[in-house]
């Protein structure tokens, strides 16, 4: 062995160097460099180099003149945002202050198409900074002319106001009809927890339409009569356009008056639209053109597509940009240029009649895109939040970087043959694997030269540049007889991102060759648990598919973190049990890491060693094969959040109704305690196919995974236990007691506990899978109406609610809920909250018929006293609120 003493010199910036011992090889990353696609035809260089700006958001071109105005982020109260001003210029040093605020954030300006006269600016902005109640805003502010220091603050007028405590969307811009349009985001930070992506009855996630110049005196504006859903009951007329999730930047073409609106997306997606009149953009129900929530109610519209949609493998935050009108680079006319935040890609789009007729990447960068602008010129001009502004220039002619596409080509190997490693690269093991449908699993850290690691007790430890993560994946041996090597695997990160490539092993194991970025799928023999070889499926991952695991909201990388790596180390000296953390930190690799945070530091076991505790195995399986997505802001919309140090109260896994399909279970939970056969979670991993967990490349269920979780659930104890099977009939005498003297904080825990809010909507917050609670106490529902609706809810569903099956002429049957319905097509939207509506005309249909069963599970109510019955029937019926004379003498 190596005796590799290291001795940190130090760390900047992300990158965490090492003085070696002279016997230690350091391994160089001289061939995972660039990419294997051809390289972009487009770079960026700063303009305006000696001009400071600090975390700047937003540009705007002021008419009449060369100069520029930039927001810079702040919004704190020491810390106010700015609009600044400067004359652009190579040597320009200096900007001028024109407006400040504290304790808002401001997001966007433009100006009036009149500006030269009026000398309007209209500016959007979001705060109270900092405060649970928070509002959008969009004011007017008057730009004297020769002005030279700030806009007097009592300039400002107010034109439109309304709540939004997130995704706040912020642009505004006057379209070639000269009306105001404005963005708004749905107002939540995450999911939709409003509701209100497809509810109109509010402002949150539309795109707004007014008419600032034609307003009635004392009236800071008019409703434009051509706005679509000026006469829908309920809507507020300003809405041109709706369902969207955080509409971060807009641009109207000059040329053909086009709106382009980008939108940072969820989960697993980012869009951007063409948008046109009345569209209905899909958000919550969707996320771009994915199911996302969809059995939450549609908006007064039809879903439209997104014009252009790229998955979290290549974008992360996507910021929407404008149609280059510019003389500069003539191929680029009439093109719809936009780009990520996350990843610093700017890529291209054209479209005839709004269908897109070329697509294509321009740059890679390593910006922090916060929004793209032209200048009076035409230029594109392009804000990186990380303080400069940028343009776009062809990239000179040069030679691209050969990418390996053979493993022997790497660096990594010494020799592919007998898969021995460059012994610059360090092994290590995992407490607890993902299924990798039963393949054994090698893996290896590789870091460039002298560099170290940035050790982080929670998620993802940081990497410098070039770092490459190996994984080689085999079948099991068969007795005597090694495994085959089917796959490596590895990240690299270049450009301060994250890149997965995998390399298939051929026949002779002599090397492997690099998969195109598609992924392939294969068959391979398998030895199956008697020894005998068998045909099994295998998946080798497309890079889309990579970068979905390896997703943003973890980190990007799963395997070398601290609940991972805090472990004894595979070949310690005998008796010695090193830690492997405490190793690395030896080496000198990880930096920041003591004995003390090693007192303090967690770890996963392995969910099949039998000899650890049953909670701690489950839930370190659901941390390395579920969590990636199901995490805050990840791929897994259910809302569930299942990394190993939360706890399990506040999961929202034990005892949840299921936001999406029950699979037809019977009073279904995502874990129903002490009940497998009605918990969706072991469900849906006990099968492959529509519904299977985790979703993507695994094609084989793993049994003993399914042995342990259904071990599991069966010893938690029953959150509540059943205090009586209630009928209506025994309840019927008590129900005038539900108008006086009633305990709200009990009804509303009920509400709380039973899961309600799941499905139901009430007052501003809930889902709306089933029928919208806000209103009971003024449709004339009476308490033994609502206590049978409960108990009994398949007596009588909602119009609306109802699961047909529909038996077609070929003597199948489609089942799920109707969404629309006309003379020739009938649109079905099944049970199941990931799949797309199923469109069928009617001329095949031989049969529809109602399901008796409701999709809301009976026996909800038997685990409460009559008492508290009553409380969460009242509750229901003052719409969630205080008031009234049921609680009248409430404290």
């Amino acid at each position: 062995m190596i005796a590799w003493t290291l001795r940190l010199l130090g760390a900047a910036a992300g990158s965490w160097v090492v003085a070696v011992a002279a016997d230690r090889v350091l391994w160089a990353n001289d061939h995972l460099q660039g990419s294997p696609e051809p390289p972009s035809p487009y770079t960026v260089e700063r303009v305006f180099p000696k001009l400071p700006l600090k975390s700047p958001l937003y540009l705007s071109a002021e008419p009449g003149s060369d100069r520029l105005w930039v927001i810079l982020q702040g919004g704190e109260v020491d810390r106010p945002s700015q609009v600044m001003r400067f004359l652009p210029g190579p040597d320009v040093t200096n900007s001028e202050p024109m407006l400040s605020l504290s304790s808002r954030l401001i997001y966007g300006l433009t100006f009036h198409p009149g500006y030269a006269t009026n000398r309007f600016l209209y500016l959007f902005s979001n705060g109270p900074t900092g405060a649970t109640e928070r509002t959008n805003r969009v004011s007017r502010f008057t730009v004297s002319p020769g002005m030279t220091g700030p806009i007097p603050p009592e300039t400002e007028r107010i034109i439109l106001e309304w709540r939004s405590a997130g995704h706040d969307g912020g642009d505004l811009a006057f379209g070639k009809d000269s009306m105001l349009y404005i963005t708004a985001g749905d107002g939540t930070s995450d999911s939709d927890a409003w509701d209100s992506g497809q509810d109109i009855s509010n402002l949150l996630a539309t795109l707004i339409r007014i008419d600032v110049d034609h307003a009635p005196a004392g009236a800071p504006y008019v409703v434009p009569l051509d706005n679509p859903f000026i006469h829908t009951p309920n809507a507020r007329p300003e809405i041109w356009a709706f369902g969207f999730r955080n509409p971060w930047r807009m641009s109207i073409d000059p040329g053909s008056g086009d709106i382009w609106v980008g939108n940072n997306g969820q989960d697993l997606w980012e869009t951007a639209y063409l948008v046109r009149r009345g569209d209905n953009f899909g958000w919550s129900v969707t996320e771009g053109n994915h199911p996302f929530y969809s059995q939450r109610r549609r908006g007064p519209a039809p879903i439209v597509p997104a014009t252009i949609e790229h998955s979290h493998a290549d974008f992360r935050s996507l910021t929407g940009g404008v149609v280059y009108r510019g003389a500069l680079y003539p191929e680029l006319d009439g093109t719809y240029i936009y780009g990520d935040y996350g990843t610093g890609k700017i890529w291209g789009a054209r479209h005839r009649d709004g269908k897109l007729t070329w697509h294509e990447e321009l740059t890679d960068t390593t910006l922090q895109i916060a929004a793209f602008r032209n200048d009076q010129h035409g230029n594109l001009l392009i804000v990186d939040h990380g303080g400069g502004i940028y343009r776009l220039v062809r990239r000179p002619d040069q030679t691209p970087i050969p990418f390996p596409d053979r493993l022997s080509g790497t660096g990594l190997f010494t020799s592919t043959t007998n898969h021995s490693m460059h012994p610059g690269l360090i092994p290590y093991e995992i407490n607890a694997p993902g299924w990798a449908d039963g393949a054994v699993a090698e893996r290896w850290l590789a870091l460039p030269g002298a560099h170290g690691v940035q050790f982080a007790a929670e998620r993802a430890w940081g990497f410098t540049n070039g770092t490459v993560l190996v994984q080689t994946l085999s079948t099991p041996a068969l007795k005597l007889q090694p495994g085959r090597r089917l796959e490596t695997r590895i990240l690299v990160r270049q450009q301060n991102e994250w890149f997965g490539y995998s390399y298939r092993w051929n026949c002779d194991q002599t090397d492997a060759e690099l998969v195109r970025s598609t992924g392939e799928n294969l068959e391979v023999d398998w030895p199956d648990e008697t020894g005998q070889l068998r045909t099994q499926k295998w998946r080798i991952p497309s890079r889309a598919e990579c970068l979905s695991c390896h997703s943003r909201a973890v980190g990007f990388v799963l395997g070398t973190t601290t609940l991972q790596l805090n472990r004894a180390r595979v070949g310690s000296a005998p008796g010695t049990n090193q830690n492997q953390l405490t190793f690395l930190a030896q080496l000198g690799v990880l930096h920041g890491f003591n004995a003390e945070t090693l007192a303090q530091t967690n770890h996963l076991v392995d969910p099949y060693d039998e000899r650890a505790e049953l909670g701690q195995r489950a839930r370190s399986y659901l941390h390395a094969n579920c969590s990636v997505c199901h995490v805050e802001a990840g791929g897994g919309n259910s809302q569930i959040q299942l990394e190993f140090n939360r706890e399990l109260a506040a999961m929202g896994l034990v005892g949840a109704r299921p936001q999406h399909d029950a699979l037809q279970l019977d009073n279904a939970m995502l874990v129903a305690p002490g009940a497998p056969e009605r918990s969706v979670l072991l469900a849906r991993v006990s099968r492959r196919g529509r519904g299977q967990m985790p979703p993507l490349v695994t094609t084989r269920v793993d049994d003993r995974a399914v042995t342990l979780l259904r071990t599991w659930i069966q010893t938690l104890p029953p959150g509540s236990s059943i205090s009586h099977e209630w009928k209506t009939a025994d309840l019927a005498r008590d129900l005038p007691r539900v108008h006086t003297g009633r305990s709200f904080k009990a009804g509303a825990a009920a509400f709380k506990d039973l899961g309600c809010a799941q499905c139901h909507r009430l007052g501003t917050s809930g889902g709306s899978v089933g029928p919208d609670l806000t209103t009971l106490g003024t449709r004339a529902v009476t308490p033994g109406e609502l206590l049978e609706s409960i108990l009994e809810p398949s007596r009588k569903i909602t119009e609306g609610y109802a699961t047909y099956d529909i038996t077609l002429r070929d003597g199948s049957i489609v089942s799920g809920q109707i969404e629309t319905e006309d003379d020739i097509t009938l649109v079905l939207r099944a049970a199941s909250g990931v799949e797309e509506p199923t469109r069928l005309l009617k001329a095949d249909l031989r049969e529809r018929q109602v399901q008796a069963l409701s999709n809301m599970p009976a026996g909800m109510l038997n685990t409460l006293e009559k008492d508290t019955i009553l409380d969460l029937l009242a509750y229901l019926l003052a719409g969630g609120e205080n008031r009234g004379a049921a609680f009248k003498n409430d404290p």
